[in-house]
């Protein structure tokens, strides 16, 4: 008798799948190998990065965000908090974490020229910053507010035809007790 199963990621972003070991369809976990653009570097340089970051007065994963965000890898940036985000779904810091999450999104578009798609993600980042106070988690949301307007005033000044971050350089978020 033939058997068809499907098999279900357990954890996307882990790279975690089931896999049948035995006829009782009993599972087991295993760790899947990313090969395609070189994933798996990345992957253990993010790794060793929240290394790191960790035992600091922050979680590792939210401190990994800034040193990735800093070095203008905006997609490794937004892939470290929405794993801590994951973990804490509907918590106080959930739109928090969405907005810096979006904010690292709306600069993965400019790298790849997608200059629509960035402003909509810079409004959705400061749409879920402003409930925060100014200061939240050691973050001055002041200046990241000005950040995303500043930002978002390029774009539309220029009708979303050129693109800001290829005539100036990236900014650079800092946490107020590492200034």
């Amino acid at each position: 008798m033939l058997v068809k199963m499907q098999f279900r990621l357990l954890a996307p972003r882990t790279g975690l799948i089931a896999t049948p070991f035995s006829s009782t369809l009993k599972f087991e976990v295993k760790r899947r190998t990313h090969t395609l653009r070189g994933l798996s570097k990345k992957s253990a340089k993010i790794a060793e990065l929240i290394e790191r970051c960790q035992g600091q007065a922050h979680d590792a994963h939210y401190l990994g965000y800034f040193e990735c965000f800093n070095q203008q890898l905006f997609y490794e940036a937004h892939d470290v908090l929405e794993e801590l985000w994951l973990g804490q779904r509907h918590g106080p810091n959930d739109g928090f974490y969405k907005g810096l999450i979006q904010l690292a999104g709306a600069f993965v578009h400019l790298q790849k020229n997608r200059l629509g798609p960035a402003a909509a993600l810079f409004k959705l980042s400061r749409k879920y910053l402003q409930p925060y106070m100014t200061l939240h988690e050691d973050l001055d949301l002041e200046r990241v507010n000005a950040l995303i307007d500043g930002w978002l005033a390029k774009l539309e000044q220029n009708n979303v035809l050129e693109n800001p971050l290829r005539l100036e350089t990236a900014p650079q978020l800092r946490l107020t007790t590492f200034r």
